[in-house]
């Protein structure tokens, strides 16, 4: 089968949590859709995503918002920590997981000093995301002294997901990953930051890491929508690293433990193609080379085979 005839053919139908099949995306999932999704209270799934392939199969399970995260460093790159994440890296991924989930909202993750540095640079850089990119939306780690830079995105038309809370970027600060709004005075700031958000023109926040409580109030003092990740169930949409949930990391945040035990798979499966190799049964049980000679052209080759140990010919 041809790769074009493998992207096309492909069953329409997954499997949920309580394995009730459920449709893939039938249409494009745009802004508006979240929108009307948040004000209706329909809850959203959003997964991380970094190639083409597995955007195909989460659009086929009706995902219908992938993020590109900086976390790409750290699962795909294997460095310690997100801030290693190349711009054009990220940009190239995003196009790619596009072309893999054209239905799907597609949120590009501008990586550590994309848009810290210079508000000018970051504008720019945001719509590379958009049009090398082709990404639907872009993401940034904030608090309210981005306030002008979002406002400089959203008057350039550049649609931005303020992303407040724990921002892995700032983790050094912290001395590594940490909690945010645990306290009253912090909870305070918290909700400061999203609103100066809004006000600033972001289409939509994400909170990470924050009390259940302090996440309640944001969300009842904003007009858009809000995702969660380990921020709580009162968040319109919720967002997990993939690889988390396929049990492929070596650790796992509690909001997001293992649905499947995938890295046991990969270990099975390189285990069985390592012993195939080994004894020579590349095809497992039954299975014969999938590549065979008419008996009028073996003739021929051994022919040629008697022809190349004729003395006097050169042989090679």
């Amino acid at each position: 089968m041809s790769d074009q005839a493998r992207s096309t053919a492909a069953p329409t139908m997954s499997q949920s949590d309580d394995a009730t099949p459920e449709p893939g995306l039938t249409s494009p999932v745009t802004i508006r859709t979240i929108q009307r999704w948040a004000r209706e209270g329909t809850k959203f799934a959003c997964l991380t995503c970094y190639d083409a392939t597995t955007a195909r199969w989460f659009e086929r399970a009706g995902v219908p918002v992938l993020l590109i995260g900086d976390t790409a460093a750290e699962v795909i790159l294997g460095y310690p920590a997100t801030i290693h994440a190349p711009l054009d890296f990220l940009i190239l991924l995003t196009a790619a997981v596009k072309r893999g989930a054209p239905k799907c909202l597609v949120m590009g993750d501008m990586p550590f000093l994309s848009y810290q540095a210079d508000d000018t640079e970051g504008v720019r850089n945001a719509g590379r995301f958009m049009t090398d990119g082709t990404a639907d939306c872009v993401k940034l780690e904030v608090d309210r002294s981005f306030t002008d830079l979002v406002r400089k995105m959203a008057r350039a038309g550049i649609p931005v997901v303020a992303h407040i809370g724990s921002r892995p970027q700032h983790a050094r600060l912290h001395g590594g990953y940490y909690a945010a709004g645990k306290t009253a005075e912090t909870a305070k700031a918290l909700l400061a930051d999203a609103l100066a958000m809004e006000d600033a023109g972001a289409i939509m926040l994400l909170i990470e890491a924050a009390p259940q409580e302090v996440t309640e109030l944001v969300v009842s003092r904003l007009r858009i929508p809000v995702i969660g990740c380990g921020a709580g169930t009162s968040c319109h949409g919720q967002v997990v690293v993939t690889h988390d949930l396929l049990g492929l990391t070596e650790w796992q945040p509690g909001f997001a433990r293992p649905v499947v035990e995938m890295g046991q798979h990969l270990l099975s499966m390189a285990h069985t193609w390592r012993e195939r190799v080994r004894t020579g049964n590349l095809y497992g049980p039954g299975g014969a080379h999938p590549y065979v000679m008419s008996d009028i052209e073996l003739k021929g080759l051994d022919e040629l085979r008697k022809s190349l140990n004729t003395p006097g010919q050169s042989s090679r």
